[in-house]
């Protein structure tokens, strides 16, 4: 074996070491969010109907709650950006006087 076959080698090894690594804990929290939505959507195949006001539509269940969590967390999502921003602007207040 030469010296650069051993850096070759070497290189492969701090790869494999690295792949080996790079599963993390939010990885792991990733894949296991998804095992539980796809056991989630099979579990919950059945259609619902929906009346909305003057509309009626029928969706599978599954999609229904997705759909419902997603706004939910919009709403979350910008009810703490109105909080910060508020924040950020009353320091700026108190940083002025």
């Amino acid at each position: 074996m030469t010296q650069q076959d051993d850096m070759q080698q070497g290189r492969q090894g701090q790869q494999a070491q690295q792949a080996r690594q790079r599963l993390s804990g939010g990885t792991i929290a990733s894949l296991t969010g998804l095992g539980v939505l796809v056991a989630f959507i099979i579990q919950n195949r059945q259609d619902v109907e929906i009346d909305f006001l003057f509309w009626s539509f029928t969706w599978p269940l599954w999609l229904y709650t997705i759909v419902t969590a997603l706004f939910g967390a919009l709403a979350w999502f910008g009810l703490g950006v109105l909080r910060r921003h508020r924040r950020r602007k009353a320091r700026r207040e108190d940083r002025r006087d």
